[in-house]
């Protein structure tokens, strides 16, 4: 099985954490760093909930690499009513037993980037401050990257405004300049994963992953408030936004792209951080790939297979003498 490496550039946040969960589970994929930026929670909560998801997970070799502090130009767009004081939901997890590695995330994914130029995708699951200034700081990063994902955006409406998805509409600078840089942004917004709900079913299945459930995965989810995305009525548990982008890497199958145009306003008054997406753009203006479909079912039996595994050996290594 030929094996994927990956970083994740993330802001965890309820979701975030349960994509790396995801990604420590499947075995298609090698997580071979974490970089934080501001989002969801601050900086250091972001860079704490990281290392103790990591910790937890028992992968101590991953380094986890804080990057920015704030968006480019405008205050910050917390996420707290969603994903709680901690980020975590109820999550109770213990804190990670140590730090952050030296560095900034910038320099980190240029040098991660440069030292094994198409090995490694990158996967954006937060703002796209820290990608904003890596590709402005280091041009080459753009050529290097196998591939570059992020959850973010939307084709039709957004979650926090009707018009703009959160990770963009926390830094629609950072947005614009990631999508202007010259490569092909697969855009894996919430045209696709609205659908990818943890249902009563789907957390049902999930009760008997041991302490990976119980201590992570339930209260977590059970502490995930929707936004505007639940405004229309009730919806059958929250969706996980971040695991569908890092499942695309994982199965590509699973998901139907779309060759689009994608332009992030950043002037509107109602509708900053909007990605105006294009589908009937030329091919040489094309600069996105853009989720419209997902295989839920699918998409589930892969998730559950990864926690599946994740859950087996943490109760593996919790028996070791």
């Amino acid at each position: 099985m030929a094996v994927q490496k990956i970083i994740i550039d993330c802001d965890p946040g309820i979701d975030d954490a349960l994509a790396l969960v995801f990604a420590r589970g499947r075995p298609e994929l090698r997580l071979c760093g974490i970089t934080t930026v501001a989002g969801n929670v601050g900086l250091d909560q972001a860079t704490a909930n990281a290392l103790s998801v990591r910790d937890f997970l028992g992968m101590p070799e991953v380094p986890v690499v804080p990057g920015s502090p704030a968006p480019l130009t405008r205050p910050m767009l917390r996420g707290g009513d969603v994903h709680g004081a901690s980020g975590l939901g109820a999550a109770s997890i213990p804190a990670a037993s140590s730090g952050p590695a030296d560095g900034h995330a910038v320099d980190y994914l240029a040098a991660a980037m440069g030292a094994e130029p198409g090995e490694i995708a990158l996967i954006a699951t937060g703002p796209l401050t820290n990608v904003a200034l890596a590709v402005r700081m280091y041009p080459r990063l753009v050529s290097q990257v196998r591939d570059f994902v992020i959850m973010g955006g939307s084709a039709s409406r957004g979650n926090v405004t009707p018009a703009a998805e959160f990770n963009i509409a926390a830094d629609p600078e950072a947005a614009a300049i990631v999508f202007g840089a010259g490569w092909t942004v697969t855009m894996v917004g919430l045209d696709v994963t609205l659908r990818a709900r943890a249902t009563a079913a789907v957390r049902g299945r999930m009760a008997g992953l041991g302490r990976l459930a119980a201590d992570l995965l339930l209260p977590g989810l059970s502490g995930y408030r929707g936004g505007r995305e639940h405004a229309a009525g009730p919806a059958d548990g929250p969706a996980v936004h971040d695991v569908c982008a890092v499942a695309l890497v994982a199965a590509p199958g699973l998901f139907t792209c779309a060759p689009a145009r994608v332009e992030v306003e950043t002037a509107g008054r109602w509708t900053a951080g909007m990605t105006v997406t294009d589908f009937s753009a030329g091919a040489g203006d094309r600069n996105a790939q853009v989720a419209v479909s997902i295989d839920t079912e699918g998409f589930w039996e892969l998730v559950l297979d990864a926690y599946g595994q994740v859950a087996a050996d943490m109760e593996a290594a919790d028996t070791l003498p």
